[in-house]
């Protein structure tokens, strides 16, 4: 009983902090997007700014504890494809807490939300419809724009959150993306974002979560014919990086 109102309250003071966080990040985006677009066109800048409002929100949530670890590559400009499991919408909290900046591949609802949603445009970010394949190959050719820009791209493979916790299959998207751009693919393995927002149910639960960045993988050379190849390869890495994780949690 203790517990589930120490839950409640904790899920109210959080998500009014978000609430002011959003207000206030709203028009500091605004002004760092104006002021630097005759040379940031790539909205680098505005896009930084925005994702630390999830490290803003994660320091005073008493539910939730994040960690990073592994190395960035030092060339993040290079730039990359990145793609991670997915198992909480809490994912993008969680790996916003990486010191750099991506655009990132979302559905057209997220996008909607008041303020966040601006935030989103002004950062760049990337719209998705998923059911509409016109939507899907133009967030393709945008994000293929990102890249030129120098500037990597984040997309969850899986399409969709897993309902189980088991990894879904991979879709090709962002493997043929890197293909055509000869990017690397930059894989992350999350780990403990599950409990952090339970489906149905607007309180936040408690969490230790962590990202993990991994080798990058080199495309330089592969064609089409290598995206199966490339896909399992990536699959491959976050599988075993999402294991070392829960083996690390296990024995703490």
């Amino acid at each position: 009983m203790q517990s589930t109102l120490a839950r409640t309250v904790f899920s109210i003071w959080s998500w009014i902090v978000l609430g002011i966080a959003v207000i206030v990040w709203t028009p500091m985006v605004t002004i760092v997007r104006v002021v630097t677009w005759p040379f940031d066109r790539s909205a680098y800048a505005a896009g930084y700014l925005f994702r630390k409002l999830a490290v803003f929100h994660e320091r005073l949530t008493p539910l939730w504890q994040f960690r990073t670890s592994g190395e960035l590559p030092d060339d993040m400009r290079r730039p990359y494809v990145v793609v991670s499991n997915h198992e909480s919408f809490v994912d993008i909290l969680l790996i916003s807490h990486l010191p750099t900046e991506m655009k990132w591949m979302s559905k057209v609802e997220i996008m909607r939300i008041p303020l966040v949603g601006w935030m989103m445009r002004l950062s760049k970010d990337i719209r998705l419809t998923r059911s509409d394949a016109g939507s899907r190959i133009e967030a393709l050719a945008d994000a293929r724009s990102r890249l030129d820009e120098h500037v990597s791209v984040m997309i969850f493979p899986e399409g969709t959150r897993s309902k189980t916790g088991e990894l879904r299959d991979f879709k090709a998207g962002a493997f043929k993306l890197a293909i055509e751009a000869q990017v690397p693919v930059l894989p992350l393995a999350v780990y403990g974002t599950r409990d952090a927002l339970r489906k149905n149910d607007w309180r936040l639960g408690y969490a230790t979560a962590e990202v993990r960045v991994l080798d990058p993988i080199d495309t330089t050379g592969m064609t089409i014919d290598d995206l199966d190849t490339l896909r399992a390869k990536a699959r491959a890495a976050i599988v075993a990086g999402r294991t070392e994780l829960a083996d690390e949690f296990a024995a703490r």
